[in-house]
């Protein structure tokens, strides 16, 4: 199961799309404190709709946290600052993939130690980056995309009509 890793997110109608999101991917989410919300506000579980019930997410006191309950744990790190794009990796099917806090990203003292797997999305000009949510969907499709979209759903049906 891929792992999407928030870094001391800030917004909570990103992390509930985030959330949603998970749920959709079959994903576990994992949140390191501090958080700037509180798990239980309105605009939270608005944005992760009724999904949020179904949602695998585990929260951690800190970075250092989430290491000791994680050991040996294969963590990708999505930043504006890496030189690798995130298409150029192989993400195993249980590996872990970081954002950070929308304000300011995965602090550089944690991208230091992890420069190998450090990956970014491509951008134009002087964008200094997209939306969290919509970057946490774009690097977890590639990863599901690379494994197969192992046990989800490929095929879509119409409500009303077929497609014949």
């Amino acid at each position: 199961m891929l792992n999407i890793v928030l870094h001391e997110p800030e917004i909570p109608a990103n992390t509930g799309n985030i959330g949603r999101t998970c749920v959709a991917a079959g994903a576990r989410l994992h949140l390191i404190e501090p958080l700037g919300f509180r798990l239980d506000e309105k605009s939270l579980k608005r944005a992760g709709m009724d999904y949020w019930k179904d949602l695998d997410v585990t929260t951690y006191i800190d970075y250092q946290d989430f290491l000791n309950r994680n050991p040996g744990a294969r963590i990708y790190m999505a930043t504006t600052k890496a030189s690798a794009v995130y298409t150029d990796v192989r993400y195993e099917p249980d590996c872990y993939i970081m954002f950070g806090k929308e304000s300011a990203g995965i602090p550089e003292e944690i991208l230091v130690e992890h420069q190998e797997t450090c990956v970014r999305i491509p951008m134009m000009g002087e964008i200094r980056s997209l939306n969290l949510g919509n970057s946490v969907a774009i690097v977890l499709y590639e990863a599901l995309r690379q494994n197969g979209f192992a046990g989800m759903s490929t095929e879509g049906h119409l409500h009303r009509l077929s497609w014949d």
